[in-house]
């Protein structure tokens, strides 16, 4: 069973357990502006869920998927840095979701 944390109503987080409290802040604050700027530009945000796997050592895969006005959007990125790969990762769904 994959722990999954609820930000807000629409935002999903799974495998982000492990991270410290620190590092979860930032991330979160990122994860939630760019969901705001997402349900700020498209009808119908459903959902917007990110998934953190670890790969190795200090190297993560991050999947986001988006779900709006039924459409679904996604992009996986795998970065040894947590908040460069929130950025492009969330970045990439941006680009062929707001185009």
């Amino acid at each position: 069973m994959e722990d999954i944390q609820q930000l807000g109503g629409n935002i999903e987080l799974a495998g982000f357990r492990e991270l410290d409290g620190g590092s979860m802040i930032i991330l979160k604050k990122i994860i939630g502006n760019y969901a705001r700027k997402f349900s700020d530009r498209l009808e119908n945000m459903e959902k917007l869920a990110v998934t953190l796997k670890p790969v190795g050592s200090n190297q993560f895969e991050m999947h986001a998927k988006l779900v709006a006005g039924g459409e679904v959007f996604s992009s996986e990125i795998t970065e040894h840095n947590l908040f460069v790969m929130i950025d492009k990762l969330l970045r990439k769904i941006e680009n062929s979701a707001l185009k």
